[in-house]
């Protein structure tokens, strides 16, 4: 996603361009990736009486980018051992946590963005997101343990029992298997922030004797997978990444990894997000980040669309079982699709805008295909990151225009127009679209396709679905500080 240009002087402040200045710097025209903004001061020096903005590299750095040498594909990989196959998939969303109706919504091109009823909204700039409604934890979190939890966890806990209840692995036959050789990798880009905000609240207006004990752990990044790890008796590889809007994607491709080496047979692995909440938008409408379409909120997320004037808010949780075919094969698992590979790299540009001349993101194209075995040409779906920024979708088109010279055989399509941006959720989301995309032989249109950008000359799918047998898909994701994300899906083929 992109945002607006801000940086940190020592003291840790951030500062916004409104802010900056005007005395002693040198003018600077700023885009800031949502909107053009006007031109501001660069102060030299970070006082208190010259506040700044960096606006990309530190001066006087340069920054060799060269981008990746064309080679063939190399063959995919054949080893039952190393091949990496999904065998169950979980998730909470806007539309439910049932998977079947998840996608079924999203084929109907209904928009799950609402006004939000959480808390109050009225005095906002923006009133409207893709909150999750009537969500039920029932079979899946005790109920003393269920009140203490963040949203955050509660989401992730259920997206992954249900990814493993998918993948016919219930407690009785974990019971029976090496749960040293199952691993949980679910990441959060904001972490527990109600938690989080709660406690900062209590320790303001009561002192810090009222924070409650579960401040820290139910705040810190990593305890979705250790939660999950916890009540499933899962002894493996675990940890949490958080790369911002990438996150769920680094998860699939770190989890790859660890079976890759042998250090797992399952991996149990995907994002969650929740933030919804009073800290979690003032803070991105502080950003100017946000959509503030508040008379037609179902209509606010248009990726490419001309009209479009900022991403739209959501959360959740995806989560998919990760594990060696050979593993699968021999419990006899279902197998749904394939994971070919992936990529992860890093723009080193900005905080929050995309490089423009997208390297990043088509060196990260290209490395995921590599390290899947998969040529261009081979590819003909992109669930794409399209969060309905003005600079971020025309970045992500570029790249993928750079990286598949003919596109003529491609079709893309953005989630978002429909979920809103689940942040760290995002990738696991987009990851079941995906999938079901290949399994069904249908892709979701984007909605809200009006008045599409001219530079965008890949099929959207726009408004109303399309079948497609998709032969190979990739699925994208991008996040604040750089992070460049690329996932590779296939129809498994024994």
């Amino acid at each position: 996603m992109a945002g607006i240009a801000t940086a940190a002087c020592p003291s840790g402040l951030l500062f916004r361009n409104r802010e900056v200045g005007s005395n002693n710097g040198a003018s600077l025209a700023q885009y800031n990736g949502l909107r053009a903004v006007e031109s501001v001061q660069l102060a030299l020096t970070c006082t208190k009486p010259n506040r700044f903005i960096s606006s990309s590299a530190p001066k006087g750095r340069t920054i060799r980018a060269v981008a990746s040498p064309t080679v063939s594909a190399p063959k995919r990989e054949k080893d039952p051992k190393k091949r990496i196959v999904i065998t169950g998939m979980g998730l909470v969303s806007v539309f439910g946590s049932d998977i079947d109706n998840f996608y079924n919504k999203l084929l109907e091109g209904e928009s799950g963005i609402s006004e939000i009823d959480r808390f109050d909204a009225s005095t906002y700039s923006v009133r409207f997101g893709g909150q999750i409604r009537d969500f039920s934890s029932k079979g899946y979190i005790d109920g003393k343990n269920d009140r203490r939890l963040d949203d955050c966890w509660r989401y992730c806990l259920v997206a992954g029992k249900r990814a493993l209840e998918d993948a016919n692995l219930g407690s009785q036959v974990l019971e029976k298997m090496d749960r040293t050789r199952v691993g949980v990798l679910v990441g959060t880009g904001m972490g527990g922030l109600t938690v989080f905000s709660n406690g900062v609240e209590a320790l303001i207006q009561k002192g810090y004797k009222k924070i409650t004990p579960f401040f820290i752990p139910y705040s810190i990044t990593n305890m979705g997978s250790a939660l999950l790890a916890i009540d499933t008796g899962l002894m493996g590889p675990n940890y949490s990444i958080s790369t911002a809007c990438a996150t769920a994607n680094y998860c699939f491709y770190a989890a790859a990894n660890h079976i890759r080496r042998g250090e797992a047979d399952i991996m149990v692995a995907g994002g969650t997000e929740a933030a919804i909440i009073p800290t979690g938008i003032g803070g991105f409408i502080a950003c100017r980040a946000l959509s503030q379409r508040n008379n037609e909120p179902k209509k606010a997320s248009r990726p490419w669309d001309k009209d479009r004037d900022g991403f739209v808010m959501g959360e959740g949780s995806g989560v998919l079982i990760m594990e060696s075919l050979e593993h699968a094969m021999k419990r006899g698992a279902n197998i749904i699709a394939e994971y070919l590979g992936g990529a992860v790299t890093c723009d080193a540009h900005h905080m929050t805008d995309p490089r423009s001349d997208g390297l990043g993101v088509s060196s990260c194209i290209t490395k995921s295909l590599d390290d899947a075995g998969v040529s261009p040409e081979e590819v003909n779906y992109v669930n794409a990151h399209a969060t309905s920024t003005l600079a971020g979708d025309l970045a992500e088109v570029n790249a993928i225009k750079k990286v598949f010279k003919d596109t003529s055989e491609i079709k893309m399509n953005g989630t978002k127009s429909m979920i809103g941006h689940g942040l760290g959720a995002a990738g696991g989301l987009e990851a079941i679209a995906t999938i079901k995309a290949i399994t069904t032989g249908w892709l979701h249109p984007t909605i809200n396709q009006d008045n599409l950008e001219p530079d965008v000359t890949i099929d959207t799918v726009p408004n109303v679905k399309k079948q497609h047998e998709v032969n190979v898909g990739i699925s994208n994701s991008f996040g604040f500080g750089g992070h460049n994300s690329v996932v590779v899906f296939a129809p498994f083929k024994p």
